[in-house]
């Protein structure tokens, strides 16, 4: 925000990240028909009609966009606040499986440090599960060879690793773990499950399509028929005035369509890939630190 406050005018001419390359096409045919028709005007033709301004009242136009809008950044803000549940959770889980399970030897150590990384590698496989994309070298490299072999023949590869952390703490039941702390880890764990479902609801349930087909036959309509309105008050201007009109509303409509997914991306979606980093510093941290208990019991 800050720096947004600082680079004001830069904002205001910034292309990147604009909806501007969406709209410029429909903006322009718009403003090129209300050149025809100051044309038309001109030539003493009869295109002057003001009694159109009541075809589709403005109120009626901007409640509509508005509520597509409101909509839109709805999903948007769901889908951070699911992801910054899932930042929360992985951080809670890893340091009580880090804390918590007390290991004895180093090939028990490496594969508490196996599953730490499982969290993360969770993230990254939800996110490209959200993308639709492939799995890749990033989450290849968060898991064992032989279990992201595995993980290439799944249809769900984040519920697989879920299965194999909840594998990972029902095995320590037995000598490292009560069975409340393995209630309360498999709780959080149920929690990254359960942000997974709610991100997958975003991604798979889009605005009705007979909602977004109307209120574009709407915002059509009313910008081909701005021309006849106006062209009796304005003439040669006709063409910038529909243009600047039309840019208007093109605009808050592709914004919420831009906002609608926010798992792709786009300059205007969640920077999961920033997160997911974020995460695997948070994680190779606490690697680094080294339990009291373990300390004590090595002096010991």
């Amino acid at each position: 925000m800050v720096t947004e406050r600082k680079q004001w005018f830069q904002t205001v001419f910034q292309i990147k990240g604009s909806v501007i390359p969406s709209i410029l096409g429909r903006t322009v045919l718009c403003g090129l028909f209300g050149v025809v028709i100051s044309v038309l005007s001109y030539w003493k033709l009869p295109v002057a009609m003001p009694t159109l301004a009541s075809l589709i009242p403005n109120i009626v136009l901007g409640l509509l966009l508005v509520f597509r809008t409101n909509t839109a950044y709805e999903r948007f803000w769901e889908g951070r606040k699911c992801w910054g549940t899932l930042i929360n959770t992985v951080r809670n889980l890893a340091r009580q499986i880090w804390l918590a399970i007390i290991v004895s030897t180093p090939e028990a150590r490496a594969q508490k440090i196996v599953v730490l990384r499982m969290l993360v590698a969770f993230c990254v496989a939800t996110k490209l599960h959200l993308r639709q994309e492939s799995l890749n070298d990033e989450l290849s490299k968060l898991l064992p060879p032989a279990k992201y072999e595995i993980l290439k023949t799944m249809h769900h590869p984040p519920l697989e690793i879920a299965f194999w952390i909840g594998d990972y703490l029902q095995q320590q039941e037995r000598n490292h773990l009560n069975a409340y702390q393995l209630s309360a880890m498999h709780k959080l764990l149920d929690t990254l499950v359960d942000m997974l479902g709610a991100c997958e609801r975003i991604l798979k349930t889009p605005m009705p399509m007979a909602y977004a087909i109307h209120l574009k036959q709407l915002l059509l309509l009313y910008c081909l028929s701005l021309p006849f309105q106006v062209v009796g008050s304005v003439g040669w201007l006709t063409g910038p005035v529909v243009i600047l009109i039309s840019f208007t509303l093109f605009g808050i409509e592709e914004i919420g369509i831009e906002i609608e997914n926010p798992f792709g991306h786009d300059a205007n979606d969640l920077p999961l890939d920033a997160i997911c980093a974020t995460m695997l510093r948070n994680i190779e941290d606490l690697i680094s630190l080294k339990p009291g208990c373990e300390e004590i019991k090595d002096k010991g």
